[in-house]
C-alpha cells in the first residue's frame, strides 16, 4: 500500500492561533455562460456530472477559539443520472449536550439557461431539514430545486466544531470527476497533526507558509499558524468494481490524525500514543484487556472426551468446535463494548468480542498458547500502520499456536474449518497483542488453497442422447461457499445446479465425506445433457457448467488495487466419448495467456484421442492482490475466460 499512502508531518512550535476571517473571493463559484452551455465533460464524455469547481478552508477562529470550515461547490449537471447530485448531506458530530457542531450560512442555487435567458432558483430555508442520524451524528440535508439536464449547480456553508481533535479532513476525489478542488487550512503551532494524503493522486499545488501572531489571546499571548494550499485538477471519478475493500482506502483524500497538543501553562497532551501505551491501556481496559485476562471454568464447560484429550492439535479443534456449535455470534462486530464472557456463557449469544474471546479463554485454560489479533475488516478499511487508531479495528480473532505452528480461529461461522478465516477478515494484516512481550503486525493470509474442479465423463448414448456423470470438487472458500449453500437445504442446492443450465437434468446427486467443517467439498451426480441436431449436425458448447459469464473488469483505468482475498484457481475437465453415431467436424482452437512476472495463468487445450474429445480449462490467480498496474493484463485475461465459456463450440457431423 505504499503506493497509496503518503504521509506529511506537520509540526510548527507557537501558541495557539487561528486564521483571520477574510473572505476570499473566488470568481470561479460564479456560474458563467460558459459552464450553462457545456455538454459534456472532454475528459470522460460517460460522466452525469461533473465538479467545475470547489472549495474548503478551515481555520481557527480569532474570537470564540473554535474551528470553522467552509465548503463551497459549483457542479454540472449533464443528464438525469447526475440528479442525486443536487442532494446535499451534512454530517455533525456531537460529543455531548454542550458539545456539538453546527452548521450555518447555507446558501444553494439552480441555474438554467433557457431561451436565451439565464433562470436562477435559490434555495430556501424550508428546504433544509435536520434530523438524528445516530447517538454521535445530526445530518442536515438539503435538496436543490428545479433541477435539469444541462443546469449548474452552487451551493455553500459554513461549519462550527469545538472539537480541534477532528480537524476537518477533505476528499479530493468523489463519484463524479471533478475539474478543481482546492482545501486551505490554518493550523496552530501548538497542535500538532499526522497528516495523512491517500489514493495516490498527485497534488497540482502543495504550498505551506507561515502566518505570524495570527491569533492574539486575552493574556496577551499571540500564536503563528502553518498556512497550507492543496490542489488538485482533473480528478477522475472514482467508480467502485468488483474485488475491492471499502472505497475509503483508495480515495484521493487528506486526513489529520491529532498527535499533541501544547497548552500554554506549558502542559502537553499527547492524543497519539505508542503501541506501548496503547498495550498498557488494553490490559486495563474493561470490555477486552479485563475479559481477555477472565478465568474460565474449562473443565466443566467442555465435553469430558475433548477436556481429556492429549493430543493438543486434536484438543484444540475440539474446544474450536464446542465454541462454534454451542455458542451463537449475533452478527454485531462490537470489541470495545457489550463484551463480556459471563454474559455468553450464560446467554449462549454476544458479539464478536465475546465469542472469541471466550474461545481464546478456553484454549488458554486448557494448555494452549493463544493471543488475541485485534482487525479491521474488508468493509471497514485498512488499519493505518504508521500510528496507533485503535477504533481503526473492529474485529476480534485468535491466533493459537501448536507445535511451533500457528493457526488463526474465528468461532462466529457455523461452517469454518479449524484455521479458516470468514472472508471479511482477508484485510491483510492484523495487530497481535501480547501483554507480556508487547504487541506486533502479523500477516492475515489463508493457508488452505482455494480452488474449483469440475470434472465431467460424457457419452452419446444410442438414443444419440449425451449423458454422464459430473465430479465436483472445491477448497477454501470455494468450499465454504458450498458448505453453506448446501447443509441448510441440500433440496435447493441441487435445484441450483439444474438452474444453472436449462439444458440439463441431475440425478444421483452425492456429498462424499464432507461434514459443516470439512475443508474440501466433493460432490458427484449424474447428468442428462440436452443436445439439438440441425441437418445432421451438432452444435455443442462443451462449458455445461462455467466460472464467469461475463468480465467483472470494465473500466478504462482502474487507480486501486484488485483484492481478491485469497490465490485462486479454476479447473474444468470434460472427456466426451462420440460413440459410435458422430464424428469430429471443428473443433475450438487451444489457447495460452499469461500475467506479468508468473502471477496468473489461462490454459485452454483441445485434443481428440480416437473417437473421444478431451478438454482442459485452466485458470490461475497466484497473487491475492494485485497492483493497479496489471488491471489491464487481468482485464484482457477475463476477456478471453468468458470468450472462450461463452464462444467455444464443438461441431460434430453425423457419421
Amino acid at each position: 500500500m505504499k503506493r497509496f499512502l503518503v504521509i506529511l508531518t506537520l509540526a510548527c512550535s507557537a501558541l495557539l492561533a487561528a486564521q483571520s476571517e477574510k473572505e476570499e473571493k473566488a470568481p470561479v463559484y460564479r456560474v458563467s455562460l460558459n459552464d450553462l452551455k457545456l455538454n459534456a465533460y472532454e475528459k470522460d464524455s460517460t460522466a452525469n456530472a461533473l465538479v467545475l469547481y470547489e472549495y474548503g478552508k478551515s481555520h481557527v477562529d480569532r474570537n470564540d477559539y473554535d474551528l470553522r470550515t467552509q465548503i463551497k461547490r459549483k457542479i454540472k449537471i449533464f443528464n438525469k443520472e447526475g440528479f442525486d447530485n443536487a442532494n446535499v448531506t451534512i454530517y455533525l458530530y456531537k460529543g455531548n449536550s454542550s458539545n456539538y457542531e453546527r452548521v450555518d450560512d447555507i446558501f444553494g442555487a439552480t441555474y438554467t439557461y433557457e431561451n436565451g435567458n439565464v433562470i436562477t432558483t435559490n434555495l430556501k430555508p424550508e428546504e433544509i431539514y435536520r434530523e438524528q442520524y445516530n447517538e454521535n451524528y445530526t445530518i442536515v440535508k438539503f435538496a436543490l430545486s428545479n433541477i435539469k439536464e444541462g443546469c449548474v449547480i452552487t451551493y455553500s456553508y459554513s461549519i462550527q466544531s469545538p472539537y480541534m481533535q477532528k480537524y476537518h479532513g477533505w476528499e479530493f476525489q468523489g463519484d463524479i470527476p471533478k475539474r478543481y478542488s482546492e482545501y486551505n487550512t490554518s493550523i496552530p503551532g501548538n497542535w500538532l497533526y499526522h497528516i495523512k494524503l491517500t489514493g495516490g493522486k498527485k497534488l497540482t499545488t502543495n504550498t505551506n507558509s507561515l502566518e505570524k501572531r495570527c491569533l492574539e489571546m486575552y493574556s496577551g499571548a499571540s500564536a503563528d499558524c502553518s498556512i497550507a494550499k492543496y490542489v488538485m485538477k482533473d480528478v477522475p471519478a472514482f467508480i467502485e468494481e468488483d474485488y475491492m475493500t471499502v472505497k475509503r482506502d483508495y480515495l484521493a483524500r487528506i486526513d489529520y490524525e491529532l498527535e499533541t497538543f501544547r497548552g500554554m501553562d506549558g502542559r502537553v497532551v499527547n492524543y497519539t500514543k505508542t503501541w506501548k501505551d496503547v498495550d498498557k491501556e488494553l490490559r486495563t481496559e474493561k470490555d477486552v484487556g479485563k475479559q481477555i485476562k477472565k478465568t474460565v471454568d474449562a473443565e466443566t464447560l467442555l465435553p469430558l472426551d475433548v477436556w481429556n484429550e492429549t493430543n493438543p492439535l486434536k484438543k484444540a479443534k475440539g474446544i474450536f468446535n464446542y465454541v462454534q456449535t454451542n455458542y451463537t455470534w449475533d452478527e454485531s462486530f462490537g470489541i470495545f463494548k457489550d463484551v463480556s464472557v459471563k454474559n455468553i456463557i450464560k446467554t449462549k449469544s454476544g458479539n464478536v468480542g465475546a465469542v472469541n474471546i471466550l474461545l481464546h479463554n478456553i484454549l488458554k485454560e486448557s494448555g494452549i498458547q493463544v493471543n488475541p489479533v485485534f482487525v479491521s475488516t474488508r468493509g471497514h478499511g485498512l488499519a493505518t500502520k504508521i500510528y496507533p487508531v485503535i477504533t481503526d479495528f473492529n474485529y476480534i480473532i485468535v491466533q493459537a499456536t501448536i507445535d511451533e505452528k500457528t493457526y488463526l480461529l474465528d468461532a462466529t461461522g457455523k461452517f469454518l474449518s479449524f484455521g479458516e478465516l470468514p472472508f471479511r477478515c482477508l484485510n491483510q494484516y492484523g495487530r497481535l497483542v501480547d501483554f507480556k512481550k508487547g504487541s506486533t503486525w502479523i500477516d492475515i493470509k489463508p493457508k488452505a488453497k482455494s480452488s474449483t474442479l469440475y470434472s465431467l465423463k460424457l457419452k452419446f448414448d444410442d438414443a444419440k442422447k449425451l449423458s454422464g456423470t459430473v465430479n465436483t470438487r472445491t477448497t477454501g472458500y470455494h468450499a465454504l461457499s458450498s458448505r453453506k449453500s448446501y447443509f441448510p437445504n441440500p433440496t435447493s442446492y441441487v435445484e441450483n445446479i439444474n438452474k444453472r443450465n436449462d439444458d440439463i437434468i441431475v440425478s444421483d446427486f452425492e456429498v462424499k465425506d464432507a461434514t459443516k467443517t470439512s475443508p474440501m467439498f466433493n460432490e458427484t451426480y449424474s447428468i442428462v445433457y440436452e443436445t439439438e441436431e440441425i441437418a445432421s449436425t451438432v452444435y455443442l458448447n462443451p462449458f455445461i457448467f462455467s466460472f464467469f459469464k461475463e468480465n467483472p473488469f470494465k473500466l478504462q483505468e482502474r487507480t486501486y488495487p484488485i483484492d481478491f482475498g485469497y490465490k485462486d484457481s479454476y479447473v474444468y475437465m470434460l472427456n466426451l466419448d462420440l460413440g459410435e453415431h458422430y464424428q469430429v467436424s471443428e473443433l475450438p482452437k487451444n489457447k495460452r495467456l499469461a500475467l506479468p512476472n508468473k502471477t496468473g495463468s489461462l490454459n485452454y487445450s483441445v485434443n481428440v484421442v480416437g473417437n473421444t474429445i478431451n478438454i482442459i480449462f485452466s485458470l490461475k490467480f497466484n497473487k491475492a492482490i494485485y497492483l493497479p498496474n496489471y488491471y489491464p493484463y487481468l482485464k484482457e485475461l477475463m476477456n478471453q475466460v468468458v470468450d472462450i465459456q461463452t464462444n467455444s463450440l464443438i461441431v460434430l457431423k453425423k457419421k
